[in-house]
């Protein structure tokens, strides 16, 4: 009988599963993209359906825009959440994703005014105008302020109004905050950190190679090595154990500024050029894979997101800004998907692609 049973039991569940029974299938979801307004009274984000371009939703964040020359003013987490500066505000706005919808979850305020998230080691990071932060990361929510520290030029002195760009996780000790400063070549701030907490101690800045200006926008490979665009002398740097391993030059495409990693791949936004680069790194070399990967007719493109097979681009345009989105292969070839979107506002900033 015991046999009988087991047996039975075990056709059971494989007619179940071939038939497609809810006790194993989910709907995976629609791939959303996520655009912050930057309205610097009243700042709002947008949500669209990749699949179609449509628009789903429009949502406060509960603050004031404003921000300028950063990268990942917007940054998701795993497809169920999604951080918001408020560089008006001081506040970085949470939503929380239930469906194919977002939902206001919260607001947190940092010690200046915030620039660029990213998320890793239990925590969130915050990149401000004068400091970094670091939020507890837990039960999939984010919680209280528990490490912050000022940043710092090579030369010495403190950061000049604007010119910090983006924060990035290379690892479980260390984060970087990337430092604007024309005509200084600028630098980028190694930040210590503790069990994931920012460290009190001041962080080690690293001045830009010689020649070079402006370290901006930047991608971690998962060797821990960072591709950083150097974007006011249109180069690409490899930035491994605290220093510049590599430099070379964008082949023309002028401005390269901001990024997003596919596998292998990084592609840069050329503002200048109103075109996307491929490159790729290994521990030591740069190499430049497709100087123009993609072009962006609407406007010069800022910051640029990918994920789930779905590559997002702002651009900024005849006093309108635009979402243009692509698809890519696994040779990280990119194909365009629809028409350009009109976001109907002049300064959107941020893009975060969603798959759940």
């Amino acid at each position: 009988m015991l046999f009988r049973l087991t047996m039975w039991s075990v056709v059971t569940a494989a007619i179940l599963v071939g038939s497609g029974s809810n006790i194993e299938a989910r709907h995976p979801g629609l791939t959303l993209a996520v655009v912050m307004t930057n309205d610097p009274a009243s700042n709002e984000i947008r949500v669209y359906d990749t699949s179609n371009n449509q628009l789903l939703q429009t949502l406060s964040t509960r603050g004031k825009g404003g921000a300028g020359g950063n990268a990942r003013g917007v940054k998701q987490y795993n497809g169920q959440l999604v951080a918001v500066v408020n560089n008006g505000s001081n506040s970085v706005a949470l939503y929380r994703r239930v469906g194919d919808a977002l939902r206001f979850d919260r607001l947190v305020s940092t010690t200046s005014a915030p620039v660029s998230v990213d998320f890793g080691n239990d925590h969130m990071y915050v990149a401000g105008a004068t400091t970094i932060d670091s939020f507890v990361f837990e039960h999939d929510s984010v919680g209280w302020l528990d490490g912050t520290a000022n940043l710092v030029l090579a030369n010495g002195g403190g950061p000049p109004d604007g010119s910090t760009a983006q924060v990035g996780v290379v690892d479980e000790k260390h984060v970087l905050v990337t430092l604007k400063a024309d005509p200084d070549p600028g630098t980028v701030d190694v930040v210590a950190l503790d069990h994931g907490t920012v460290s009190e101690s001041a962080p080690t800045a690293v001045s830009g190679p010689v020649g070079s200006l402006a370290p901006f926008g930047f991608s971690v490979f998962r060797d821990g090595t960072a591709l950083i665009t150097l974007a006011h002398s249109g180069q690409d740097g490899l930035f491994r154990d605290g220093a510049f391993a590599a430099v070379i030059d964008s082949a023309g495409q002028a401005g390269p500024c901001w990024t997003t990693r596919v596998g292998k791949y990084v592609f840069t936004a050329n503002t200048g050029s109103q075109t996307l680069s491929r490159l790729v790194g290994t521990g030591s070399h740069l190499f430049l894979d497709a100087s123009v990967a993609a072009t962006v007719a609407t406007g010069n493109p800022l910051d640029v997101d990918a994920a789930g097979g779905v590559l997002g681009v702002i651009d900024h345009g005849g006093g309108q800004s635009h979402l243009s989105l692509f698809t890519y292969n696994v040779f990280g070839e990119l194909s365009p998907r629809g028409a350009p979107i009109t976001i109907n506002v002049p300064d959107a900033n941020g893009v975060a692609i969603m798959v759940r």
